[in-house]
């Protein structure tokens, strides 16, 4: 299993890596919409839709995402987002800062299919949104984010190892603790001082990019909790099989989603 998961991680990291720095961004565009589409399936399934009704809703939200590049006026592959953009990234902010940490605290059920569905398909476009928006700026923004989302999840996991004591969501995800939460948030803070240190572009937002980068990494966590209510819910312990070693596609983006909007429109607020 061990095996399998570091071949599987290996062979995404450098396809990854390739499109990241060798497309295009409306090529780059178009490459994440295979992680929509996946990641789509995955959560129609969890809201016990059958495998074909699931294809159906993301072939639909691809479809939507590559028509979307060839709107006349709405140029989703700028630097600048534009206003829908804007709209849909600031719409599921707002969820994953107010909303969701209330729906994982109260433990709200997730039985209403087409309202699941309807806020699956915001958080997905959004999250694919800020990915291309992200990379039209600068592939090695987009990177920077995402490392902030991958030091997080890794120094949690090793802090809480060591010095979990105190359940963060009992019964939500059993394993995780305050003590894991803040390991990975100080492991950010540290990677946001060294960056801000040695990139002379941020020297005038020196204190706002390590602000950003902490409540994006408690961002990440409110992303996890809710992912693994929906697989609670849904009676499953992986939201996926398309990763093998890994679970589902979800499984792996589930931090992204709330992270990548809001550092969008924190991008654009700086610029």
């Amino acid at each position: 299993m061990l095996r399998q998961r570091i071949v599987t991680a290996a062979i995404l990291a450098a396809i990854f890596f390739a499109a990241l720095f060798g497309l295009s961004t409306r090529w780059f565009a178009l490459f994440c919409l295979i992680l929509l589409g996946g990641s789509a399936f995955e959560w129609a399934k969890l809201t016990r839709l059958d495998a074909p009704a699931a294809a159906v809703c993301a072939v639909c939200l691809v479809a939507a995402g590559a028509a979307s590049l060839f709107v006349p006026g709405i140029d989703v592959t700028s630097a600048v987002p534009s206003t829908p953009a804007v709209i849909v990234c600031a719409i599921a902010t707002v969820f994953w800062v107010t909303i969701a940490p209330a729906w994982i605290r109260s433990g709200w059920p997730t039985e209403r299919r087409a309202i699941m569905l309807v806020l699956g398909a915001v958080l997905l476009c959004a999250m694919w949104l800020a990915l291309v928006n992200l990379h039209a700026r600068s592939p090695w923004l987009l990177l920077a984010t995402l490392v902030i989302v991958w030091l997080a999840d890794t120094g949690a996991y090793f802090s809480g190892r060591r010095f979990g004591r105190r359940k963060l969501a009992p019964a939500v995800s059993p394993a995780k603790s305050w003590e894991g939460v803040y390991g990975g948030i100080a492991c950010v803070a540290i990677y946001a001082l060294i960056v801000v240190m040695l990139a002379p572009v941020m020297a005038e937002h020196r204190l706002a990019v390590f602000a950003c980068a902490v409540l994006l990494a408690a961002l990440s966590v409110v992303g996890d909790l809710y992912e693994s209510w929906l697989k609670r819910q849904a009676g499953v312990k992986d939201s996926g099989t398309l990763l093998p070693g890994h679970g589902g596609l979800l499984d792996r983006i589930d931090a992204l989603m709330p992270v990548l909007p809001a550092a969008t429109l924190l991008a654009a607020a700086m610029s």
